[in-house]
């Protein structure tokens, strides 16, 4: 365990060559808005360490490091790591590759029990590609303890030990069959700092059932949204803490109040951000599918499986139906219109319009 500078002085002066980096993250996320990152694993090819966060003074070595233009990092569902860093660094990595995804794009490695509409664990993919079998018995584990008991330690390290390996298999075999380039097409869709930074101009999005309001009472409650993601964020608190969804609801229709240092605190915000009094949330109706619809969905679906079937990709990794319907109805941003989905359906997409 790496816990003062000079012992991450020396991990990194091992490192200082290395341009390819697995890398995972332990972090507690229960009653803060951002999550308390608490450990950084990291292993390459001949080397891993788990470096102890809550120890450390100063991360900017580690972040020069990691965030250099030739590193690669290596992740398992690696979009909660880069927004765990993220929220830390303020960076983003140059290039990634995705373990999770590199799955889908190898259909073949999956088991015929998994579920086709869920990602594959860095557990199940693991035990796959390594025949080794990792101990869960800390998954749960409170990873601000300190000092950590060794299991918890080892069952971190193994994180990023077979993650490494996992990595070197999965490449060559995206090598193999030409698809490594689509694989790091899918990491460039993660390096987006809008997937990491909440719009608070969009925090109402996350009250069910908002958008049923009468629009007088759908302003005020993205109002509320507005004001309790920004003071969450402000407080380092969860914002059910600062005000639950049901609150948002009941306060948006009249039927309560919010307390008197609440509403103070409102006032205060909106004259800050002046544009939220008069906000409109523009409600999208939820149209049911024509016939013509379903049948060019179902035209789509078969395609999208034979695709799937002809390039050893899950289906899901093409396109869902949400996307289809999307396109169908004239919505031209799809992600199957430009890159590797494009080129593998270019030459069949006039054939599933029906006129």
């Amino acid at each position: 365990m790496i816990s003062t500078q000079i012992q991450l002085q020396d991990f990194l002066h091992i490192i200082k060559d290395e341009t390819a980096l697995a890398i995972d993250t332990e972090f507690k996320w229960i009653n803060t808005y951002y999550p308390k990152l608490c450990l950084i694993q990291i292993a390459s090819k001949n080397i891993s360490a788990c470096i102890d966060v809550l120890a450390m003074q100063n991360l900017q070595p580690l972040f020069d490091k990691l965030y250099q233009e030739d590193i690669l990092w290596i992740a398992h569902a690696a979009r909660n790591d880069i927004e765990v860093l993220y929220h830390l660094s303020e960076q983003l990595p140059k290039q990634v590759f995705d373990t999770q995804i590199a799955a889908d794009l190898l259909k073949d490695l999956l088991p015929k029990t998994h579920n086709p509409n869920t990602q594959i664990s860095y557990q199940v993919l693991t035990e796959i590609l390594q025949g080794v079998s990792l101990a869960k018995a800390h998954t749960r584990t409170d990873w601000t303890l300190r000092p950590l008991p060794d299991g918890a330690i080892q069952y971190a390290l193994d994180d990023v030990h077979y993650l490494m390996q996992n990595y070197q298999q999965l490449k060559q075999r995206l090598e193999d069959e030409q698809k490594l380039h689509w694989l790091m097409e899918e990491g460039q869709s993660l390096l987006d700092t809008g997937l990491y930074k909440i719009d608070i101009t969009q925090a109402w999005k996350r009250v069910k059932h908002l958008t049923h309001l009468p629009q007088t009472m759908r302003t005020i409650g993205a109002q509320l949204c507005a004001w309790r993601e920004h003071t969450a964020q402000q407080k380092n608190k969860p914002r059910k803490w600062i005000l639950s969804n049901d609150d948002v609801l009941t306060i948006a229709t009249g039927k309560t109040s919010l307390s008197e240092k609440k509403q103070k605190s409102l006032q205060n915000f909106l004259k800050q951000y002046p544009q939220f009094l008069d906000i409109e949330i523009a409600v999208k109706k939820n149209t049911p599918l024509t016939g013509k619809e379903k049948r060019q969905i179902h035209i789509w679906q078969k395609l999208i499986q034979e695709k799937a079937n002809q390039y050893n990709l899950t289906e899901k990794i093409i396109t869902n139906n949400k996307v289809l319907l999307r396109y169908i109805r004239g919505d031209q941003s799809v992600n199957f219109l430009s890159g590797w989905r494009y080129q593998i359906l270019k030459g069949e997409i006039d054939q599933c319009k029906i006129v």
